[in-house]
């Protein structure tokens, strides 16, 4: 393309989630409550396994690391998505929109892969509950956390760096409520379909690798259960691993919603809908069905509260 075609961009604008103007006020509202329930929960969720010495284990390490991702995912997006409800023009600084871009990649991929440790943990306590402590030490435990931080924060400055150091041309109206790569491919001047191969690559193997290791721990998480005799222990092994399990479901469900839809009914708003998931439910979720469902974490609760009014009185 010619050089008078390309201009350099210093903002970007939102569609957002709706265009209908009678619709701002009641997604803000909706969006808001999400924001700040998604904060108490993964915030608690991070104090409540710190403080609580009972939690101090493998499962609650990951759980811990698991609330601080998604509360970090739900930060990058929603409270510039709540300005944006209440402002006229939805715009997103150039620079403003490259960090978006980065730290929204850099979670969402931390995400696929400290699920995929999660699953492991779960193996080993019902298939070697026996040499649970010693398998799952303190550092590899730390490594399983490291290493998703460590890959995902490469991807997510490859894919930053490659779609910010080219020109953008024409339009600067992204087709979604944030920074995303793939609605920023289109509005790029030079050819893009190196960059969409990647993705595509990348994508493909942090969906497959991270699936193929939840459903490997899963099908001989089951095996060891159907070798059980006991029905109590059976049961056990189900609570043990429903929260997460429930927490994989959602969470791979919406992204399969999302990347597995047939071209002539995919469009930009349906990956909207699955965005609003797997970016601001999940997140919010995600701590709901580990304190609900989870005894431990309840009584942790009590105890907490109960030295923290002692100490008030």
């Amino acid at each position: 393309m010619g050089q008078q075609n390309q201009t350099l961009l210093t903002e970007f604008i939102l569609t957002g989630v709706s265009r209908r103007p009678e619709l701002q006020l009641p997604l803000f509202g909706v969006f808001l409550i999400i924001y700040m329930v998604t904060v108490v929960g993964n915030l608690g969720m991070i104090i409540l396994t710190k403080l609580d010495s009972h939690l101090h284990t493998p499962m609650y390490f990951f759980i811990r690391h698991l609330a601080f991702i998604d509360l970090g995912n739900s930060t990058v997006i929603c409270p510039k998505m709540l300005v944006n409800f209440v402002v006229d023009q939805n715009t997103i600084s150039y620079n403003a929109c490259a960090t978006q871009l980065a730290f929204f990649l850099m979670f969402i991929i931390s995400e696929f892969f400290i699920l995929s440790a999660m699953a492991y943990d779960r193996y080993v306590a019902i298939c070697n509950p026996l040499l649970y402590n010693v398998i799952m030490s303190q550092r590899l435990c730390c490594v399983l956390v490291a290493i998703p931080y460590l890959y995902s924060t490469f991807q997510a400055l490859l894919f930053t760096i490659k779609i910010f150091t080219l020109n953008f041309c024409g339009s600067n109206v992204i087709s979604h409520f944030y920074c995303d790569d793939v609605p920023l491919l289109p509005m790029l001047c030079s050819d893009a379909q190196e960059i969409q191969l990647l993705i595509i690559l990348f994508t493909a193997f942090n969906l497959i690798s991270s699936l193929l290791v939840v459903l490997a721990s899963y099908i001989l998480i089951l095996l060891a259960i159907c070798r059980m005799h006991s029905a109590e222990s059976r049961k056990k092994a189900f609570s043990t691993c429903g929260s997460h399990l429930t927490v994989v479901v959602v969470f791979y469900g919406s992204l399969f919603f999302m990347y597995l839809q047939p071209k002539s009914t995919h469009s930009f708003e349906t990956d909207k809908i699955a965005s609003v998931f797997y970016t601001l439910v999940i997140p919010m979720l995600n701590p709901l069905i580990y304190s609900l469902r989870n005894k431990e974490v309840k009584n942790a609760f009590h105890r907490v509260f109960k030295n923290q009014c002692k100490h008030c009185v």
